[in-house]
């Protein structure tokens, strides 16, 4: 019996608790010619019902579901033998538990199944049923049970509008209150992991060194691979890549907006935007592919035939080929914005005597400048935080360099190389992507605030 099942059937009986409080609500008003009487729509009290019927339900259902797992392990780690726990890490006792969780579904295990894992397997299965069963009663019942208690409430005096008002404004105010902790989280676990990471490489060095190595010994006894983090190559990678798709990106996307707003005719219009914005829909392994084995070698061949020195893979075929990816972002964006302007400004200018120009450039790009900007702001963050692209089309090896011809990497590209495989959190080459990523998380800020500044003073400017 699986969760999606229960879930349909408390649905179903949400479904069949609004229509009955509805009904209710009606029937109690003395029938469809007096609803008058009633204190809210009847909508709102088979609302009242519904919500009484589902949500109760479903937070014990997310709440078993999320804990079941674990404490049936407890209860089968509990009845274990201890010769069978004895000397064993908990790592070890893990793959122990995952063989038994595993013997008891039929899948392979690791190891010979022993008469005790087999014994613990076939209890671990019968908890495993009982547990089921238990969620499916627990689950129906509290759908019963509040469909019975609102119902018993459903009387016309009772201001069900209110009461479903309110429901509605704790759901918003918990599933807000979530995004929030969840950011948070997010930003304190970096956080942690950085400082961490900091008590044993000087953040002077992390932040002013030149030298990129995050290669470090596994044991004691071995020499040459102590790790050199310095970041500076890494940050101006990030920085030329993602100037160098803005060059691309801004001018092209704000110009294809304007065109496709302000002279386009409706036909060209109607497929010239889909058109473009198909570029959003690419997945960026495709651009990678494209970027490596067509961008790449083109500008290699062309550097080579004007006499310079090309690598292989280089900062511009990744920017080109990104400012490509991201020329929807700033269009599509700026467009909308552009259209959003009233039509009365464009109007008043022309009255005036403004050119179409003219009430272009000192009309509707001032007035749509913070949506303008919020675009490129998108555009930035979409540049800095691609992956797929560098590594296909700039590499890996972190240079410090100003030459766009040159192969560089970027902090995104890093942390997921430092990331890659099986990692134990206790080393500097492992944590020196959180502090990657938390420096890169303060930058972005940075812009965002700073960007916000120039929005304000154009907007008071123009207002």
């Amino acid at each position: 019996m699986h969760s999606s099942t229960l879930l349909i059937i408390v649905l179903g009986l949400m479904s069949l608790a609004y229509y009955v409080g509805r009904k209710r609500a009606i029937v109690s008003a003395g029938g469809a010619g007096r609803i008058s009487t009633l204190h809210s729509l009847p909508t709102y009290y088979g609302l009242y019902a519904a919500l009484w019927a589902g949500i109760p339900a479903i937070l014990l259902m997310a709440l078993w579901t999320a804990f079941q797992d674990e404490i049936l392990v407890t209860l089968v780690k509990a009845e274990l033998p201890g010769s069978m726990l004895e000397g064993l890490s908990p790592g070890a006792v893990g793959l122990l538990v995952n063989d038994i969780k595993n013997l008891a579904s039929g899948a392979i295990v690791s190891r010979v199944a022993t008469p005790e894992m087999q014994a613990a397997a076939d209890r671990f299965a019968l908890f495993s049923q009982i547990a089921v069963w238990a969620m499916w009663l627990g689950v129906l019942a509290f759908a019963l049970g509040g469909m019975a208690f609102a119902w018993a409430r459903t009387k016309p005096q009772m201001r069900a509008r209110n009461r479903v008002e309110s429901i509605f404004m704790v759901i918003l105010v918990v599933f807000s209150s979530i995004a929030i902790l969840t950011t948070l989280g997010i930003v304190l676990s970096v956080l942690f992991e950085s400082l961490r990471f900091f008590q044993e490489i000087s953040p002077l060095d992390f932040f002013f060194g030149t030298l990129w190595s995050p290669q470090t010994a596994l044991r004691a006894d071995q020499v040459g691979a102590t790790g050199a983090f310095g970041a500076v190559p890494l940050f101006t990678g990030t920085l030329m890549v993602s100037a160098i798709a803005m060059l691309v990106a801004v001018p092209i996307g704000l110009m294809s907006a304007i065109y496709l707003s302000e002279y386009a005719p409706r036909r060209v219009r109607s497929w010239a935007k889909p058109t473009l914005e198909v570029l959003a829909g690419v997945p960026t392994v495709v651009y990678g592919f494209f970027a490596a084995l067509t961008v790449a070698p083109f500008i290699r061949e062309l550097g080579m035939s004007m006499g310079l020195d090309v690598a292989s893979e280089s900062a511009l075929a990744a920017g080109l080929v990104m400012g490509v990816m991201i020329i929807p972002f700033v269009s599509s964006l700026s467009e909308d914005v552009i259209n959003a302007v009233p039509q009365a400004m464009r109007d008043g200018s022309y009255a005036l005597g403004a050119t179409q120009s003219e009430t272009i450039r000192r009309v509707i790009i001032p007035a749509a400048l913070p949506g303008i900007v919020g675009g490129v702001l998108l555009a930035v963050s979409r540049a800095i935080g691609e992956t797929m692209i560098v590594v296909m089309a700039a590499g890996l090896a972190a240079n410090l360099t100003a030459n766009p011809l040159d192969s560089v990497t970027t902090v995104t590209v890093q942390i997921v190389t430092l990331l890659t495989g099986d990692q134990e959190f206790d080393s500097a080459k492992t944590m020196a992507a959180f502090a990657l990523g938390l420096t890169l998380f303060v930058v972005t800020l940075a812009l965002n605030v700073i960007a916000l500044q120039i929005v304000r003073k154009y907007r008071e400017q123009y207002e």
